[in-house]
C-alpha cells in the first residue's frame, strides 16, 4: 500500500505545483498590472520593484493555494479514471476512500499551512507591501495625481484637474488648486484652463505653470467670525501666464521607502490582534450609540414626558391632549413639538454618517476575524469537490478540468465576497458573512462525494427516463387491452 500511496500522492503533487506556480503567476501579473502605473518612471532602483514583488506574492498565496488544490485534484483524480486505474484498483478491492487517503491527509496539512499563512505571513505581508506602495506612489507625486478627483500626495496642497495628456503625461486641463500651506483653510484657489508640470530628476521643487487662469487669496489673520471674515481684505487677479514652485522634498528620496506609516489596518493584524482590537472597538461603538441617544433624548425633552398616578389626573381632561388648551396654547405647543422634532431629525442626520462609518469600521475587523479561520479551510473544501468530480467525470490535462475548476472557484470566491460585503454593510451578521460560501460548498463537497463513491455521474439522467418511459409504457399498454 506504501507504493500506492506514493503513486497517489506523485499523481496529485506534479500537477499542483504546476498550476499553483502557474495561478500564482497569473495572480502577482494582475496585482502588478493594476500598480504599474504608480511604480514605473519613478526612479525606484530593482531591488525595491522586487521587494514590492516578493510582499505581493506573499498576499496573494493563500488564495492561489485552493485553486491549485482544486485544479489539481480534477485533474490527479481524471487522468486515474481515463486511464482506467480506477478500474484496476477497484478489481484488486481497493475502494476509492483508501484511494484518496493520503490526498486527504494532505489537503488537511495544506489547510493548516494556508492557515499559518493568514495568520502570521499574510498581515505582515500586506504591512510591508501597502507602506512600500504609498511611499513608492510618493516618489514622485506628479505621476501620482489622478485626474477627475482631489489629490493630497502633495503636502498642503488640493489639486484637482479633468485630463492629464502629453507624452510624458505632465499636461493639464481645468486645473483647480487649493493652497493650504498657510494652515488657514482654503485662502487661497488658482484655477487655469490649462497647466504644466515640470519636475526634474533628483530637484526638491515640482514647477506648476498655468495658463489663462483666476487667483483668489483672503489675507485673513485673526477672523473669528464669518462678519469680520467678510470684512478682511482679499486680493484677485487673472493671469495668462502663472508659474509657481512646490517643495516636495518631504515625500522624495528612497530613503523613506521602508518607512511603516500605515499600521492599523485590519488586514494587518493576526487572528489574536484582532480578537483584542474587536472588543476595544465594540465598547466605543457602544459608547456612541449611547451618547447619541442621551443628547437626542435630551434635545426632544423626553424627560418631561411622564405617566401621573390615576389620583393626581383631573376627571374632567379631554382625552384629545391639544383640546384641554386655547387656540394660542395649541399653536406654541405645536411650535415647540415642530422645533424639537427638527432639531432631533437634524441631530439624526447630522450623526447617521459618522456612525455608519464607525459600524462599517467594526465590520471590516469583524468580518476580517472570521473570513481568516473559513477561508483557511478552503483547500479542505475544494478538495472535497475536486476529488470526487475528477473520478466521475474520468477526464485529465488542461482542458475540462480547467474550466470546471474555474467555474467551481469562481462561485466559491463570488459568495466568498458576496458574504463579506452584506456583512461590511450590517446586512447580515460577520460570521454568516464569512462563512457563507463554505455553507455553500460543503452540501456541493457531500453530494458529489456520496455519487462518486456509489460509482456514479453527475447527474443520473437515466434514472429520470426510464420512469418516464415507464410511465408512458404502462399508459399504452393498457389502452391497447
Amino acid at each position: 500500500m506504501k507504493i500506492l500511496d506514493k503513486y497517489i500522492l506523485k499523481t496529485f503533487l506534479v500537477p499542483f505545483v504546476a498550476t499553483f506556480l502557474i495561478v500564482l503567476f497569473v495572480l502577482v501579473m494582475q496585482v502588478l498590472w493594476q500598480t504599474f502605473e504608480n511604480i514605473a518612471g519613478k526612479g525606484i532602483s530593482l531591488p525595491f520593484i522586487l521587494k514590492f514583488l516578493y510582499y505581493t506574492t506573499l498576499i496573494i498565496t493563500p488564495q492561489a493555494l485552493p485553486i491549485g488544490v482544486l485544479l489539481s485534484s480534477i485533474m490527479a483524480l481524471g487522468n486515474l479514471g481515463e486511464n482506467y486505474e480506477f478500474a484496476a484498483a477497484k478489481s484488486a478491492g481497493i475502494s476509492l476512500q483508501r484511494l484518496v487517503r493520503p490526498l486527504i491527509f494532505l489537503a488537511v496539512f495544506l489547510s493548516g499551512v494556508n492557515f499559518l499563512f493568514l495568520n502570521n505571513v499574510y498581515p505582515y505581508a500586506v504591512l510591508k507591501q501597502k507602506n512600500l506602495y504609498l511611499n513608492i506612489k510618493k516618489k514622485k507625486p506628479a505621476l501620482a495625481l489622478v485626474p477627475g478627483s482631489f489629490n493630497s500626495d502633495i503636502p498642503g496642497y488640493q489639486i484637482k484637474f479633468d485630463e492629464k495628456y502629453g507624452e510624458e503625461k505632465n499636461l493639464l486641463k481645468k486645473v483647480l488648486i487649493y493652497d493650504l500651506t498657510g494652515n488657514k483653510g482654503n485662502q487661497k484657489v488658482i484655477t487655469a484652463e490649462r497647466g504644466k508640470i515640470i519636475s526634474d530628476e533628483g530637484s526638491r521643487y515640482m514647477t506648476f505653470i498655468l495658463y489663462d487662469g483666476y487667483y483668489y487669496e483672503e489675507h485673513v489673520k485673526s477672523a473669528t467670525t464669518v462678519s469680520k471674515r467678510k470684512r478682511m481684505a482679499a486680493s484677485n487677479a487673472t493671469f495668462k501666464e502663472y508659474e509657481f514652485n512646490i517643495d516636495i522634498s518631504s515625500v522624495t528620496g528612497e530613503d523613506g521607502l521602508d518607512q511603516e506609516n500605515h499600521t492599523k489596518n485590519f488586514m494587518m493584524l493576526s487572528l489574536e490582534q484582532l480578537g483584542d482590537t474587536i472588543p476595544d472597538l465594540k465598547r466605543d461603538y457602544n459608547e456612541i450609540l449611547k451618547l447619541k441617544s442621551k443628547n437626542l433624548y435630551a434635545t426632544v425633552s423626553a424627560k418631561e414626558l411622564y405617566k401621573y398616578p390615576d389620583s393626581l389626573k383631573a376627571n374632567n381632561i379631554n382625552t384629545e391632549i391639544l383640546e384641554n388648551f386655547g387656540i394660542r396654547e395649541k399653536i406654541s405647543i405645536l411650535n415647540s413639538a415642530t422645533t424639537k422634532a427638527e432639531r432631533g431629525l437634524s441631530s439624526v442626520k447630522n450623526n447617521k454618517a459618522s456612525i455608519k462609518y464607525k459600524r462599517k469600521n467594526l465590520n471590516f475587523f469583524d468580518t476580517e476575524y472570521y473570513n481568516r479561520i473559513a477561508f483557511s479551510l478552503s483547500c479542505l473544501i475544494l478538495f472535497f469537490i475536486g476529488a470526487p468530480l475528477g473520478s466521475i467525470i474520468r477526464k485529465g490535462g488542461f482542458g475540462l478540468p480547467m474550466i470546471l475548476a474555474i467555474a467551481i472557484y469562481v462561485t466559491y470566491f463570488f459568495a466568498n465576497t458576496f458574504g463579506k460585503n452584506l456583512a461590511e454593510e450590517s446586512s447580515i451578521s460577520a460570521f454568516w458573512g464569512s462563512w457563507i460560501a463554505a455553507f455553500i460548498m460543503i452540501p456541493m463537497g457531500i453530494l458529489l462525494t456520496r455519487r462518486a463513491t456509489k460509482d456514479k455521474g453527475i447527474f443520473n439522467i437515466d434514472a429520470f427516463t426510464q420512469s418516464v418511459i415507464n410511465f408512458f409504457k404502462k399508459i399504452f399498454l393498457k389502452k391497447e387491452a
